[in-house]
């Protein structure tokens, strides 16, 4: 399980309690304590690399962010806006966060307590004024004037003390580029060798890396975007570091069904996007197709419901729905991916501009939900069993409500056994479930739910033969402790 941490907000609050300002060495043992209670396994911490001035004026002065900002903060100041944490102007901690020192002993804090460090790799794009526009403009895109008329939201002057360069802005071929970046050539070995460098360096400071929009540097996208073939990065640069640091982790930011690419070039992990997506829809059959994929994909898929890219899951979620998504995204095989504020019920999106949240009460109703949530997440079964999609059949001939219905089961080398079942539907159904453990027959099956008060006693023969029998109200849920009595 990932646990993701605003580490610049985090600070924020930090400083304002202690009354000075805070560094990683401030983080107090007591929540680094709890955060390992909750059975992380992997803390990320957001933004803590060197940013730079240039980066932070763009920020303050661009209009449609700062109208972004005001809605997050109606009481916002200008040291709320630091710049974005993905404007990196290089690979060493911040020194205002305390620099690679304090970040070396928050490291080994961690280890204390079983705890992994993932830590940010932006591959696309550098900020501004990063010391390569002085040193090495060769590993940047440049551009000409007739694209900086035909596409101006694309390109920038860069003033250099060896003379002013037009650069592109890093961005994706879909949307126009980020003002505050400037977009690396992927095409050039020299910059892709840079890059490695950089990644090399970072893997001497933490476990593993979550890697911005990774499949940028893709060579076909990267074509794509800029109309020139990159040569692969990744596979190269994923066995450079493992062979520096073995059991190092890459979690990979990918869209557009990229996932299973990005997997095949070295990457631990990839966003599942399709299932946060599918889960905001509201309907169940496409959640449950997207289940049916292979298990070699989905143990590599990282399920969330909200992350600092993402609107808060509190603000998009339906009471009640929010719940069951949670259910299934986090119940499902996979790396479960939480984001700092979601188990209290946040609901404001904070910019990775900004370095201030706002005050929000806690949702207790969610937060108690959470914590039942992260007790079944703690145990074993979950973690290291086996996961099974079951099938979900009508009640009785004509009740289409079964439609609405998705469920698994997890079993355990030592034979436990749990069932899971939600109905991802607005309308109250209806089902059969069968139980795929035939040593259940010929005894009493007790279903004791770990998220409520429900418990049953059925017969196991019925259970394995006909199935279970579910009435469940919209957005329901079971999660079942399964025992022979």
């Amino acid at each position: 399980m990932l646990y993701q941490i605003n580490t610049r907000v985090r600070l924020t609050e930090l400083s304002r309690a202690l009354g000075r300002p805070a560094t990683l060495d401030d983080v107090p043992e007591a929540e680094l304590d709890r955060v390992a209670g909750m059975g992380f396994d992997w803390v990320w911490l957001l933004s803590v690399w060197r940013t730079g001035p240039t980066g932070q004026r763009v920020s303050r002065a661009h209009s449609e962010w700062r109208r972004e900002f005001e809605e997050t903060l109606p009481d916002l100041r200008e040291e709320d806006i630091a710049g974005s944490g993905f404007a990196i102007t290089g690979y060493t901690v911040h020194p205002d966060l305390g620099g690679d020192a304090a970040l070396a002993r928050l490291r080994e804090r961690l280890r204390a307590r079983g705890l992994q460090l993932m830590l940010d790799f932006v591959p696309n794009h550098t900020g501004l004024d990063h010391p390569w526009v002085e040193d090495h403009p060769e590993y940047y895109i440049a551009g000409t004037d007739v694209e900086l008329e035909r596409a101006p939201q694309n390109y920038t002057w860069v003033k250099r003390r060896r003379g002013d360069l037009l650069l592109a802005h890093g961005r994706d071929p879909y949307f126009a580029g980020w003002p505050d970046t400037l977009q690396l050539d992927y095409s050039r070995p020299a910059t892709q060798e840079a890059m490695l460098g950089e990644l090399l360096k970072i893997a001497g400071q933490c476990d593993g890396v979550r890697c911005d929009m990774a499949m940028l540097v893709l060579p076909d996208v990267f074509e794509r975007t800029w109309g020139r073939r990159a040569p692969l990065f990744w596979p190269r640069a994923t066995q450079r570091v493992r062979e520096r640091v073995p059991g190092f982790r890459f979690l990979a930011e990918v869209y557009w069904d990229l996932e299973w690419a990005m997997l095949e070039q070295g990457f631990d992990y990839a966003y599942d996007k399709r299932l946060y997506d599918r889960l905001r829809e509201g309907h169940a059959r496409p959640v449950r197709e997207h289940l049916l994929a292979g298990l070699d994909f989905q143990n590599e898929l990282a399920r969330f419901l909200e992350n600092h890219d993402e609107p808060r899951a509190a603000a998009t979620f339906a009471p009640g729905m929010h719940e069951a998504a949670a259910v299934i995204s986090f119940l499902s095989p996979g790396l479960r991916f939480f984001h700092e504020g979601q188990l209290e019920g946040r609901r404001k999106r904070i910019s990775p501009h900004l370095v201030r949240a706002p005050l929000e009460p806690v949702d207790a109703a969610l937060q108690q939900f959470y914590d039942g949530l992260l007790a079944v997440l703690r145990q074993p079964i979950v973690r290291d069993g086996q996961w099974r999609l079951l099938d979900c059949v009508p009640a009785w001939d004509g009740n289409w409500t079964s439609d609405g219905f998705i469920a698994w089961s997890w079993q355990a080398r030592d034979g436990q056994q749990r069932l899971i079942a939600v109905n991802y539907a607005g309308n109250q159904g209806q089902c059969y479930v069968r139980l795929p453990f035939p040593e259940l027959s010929g005894h009493t099956v007790r279903l004791k739910d770990l998220t409520g008060p429900a418990s049953y006693d059925r017969d196991g023969s019925h259970l394995v033969s006909r199935g279970l029998y579910l009435d469940l109200p919209a957005w329901g849920y079971h999660v079942f402790e399964v025992t022979a009595v």
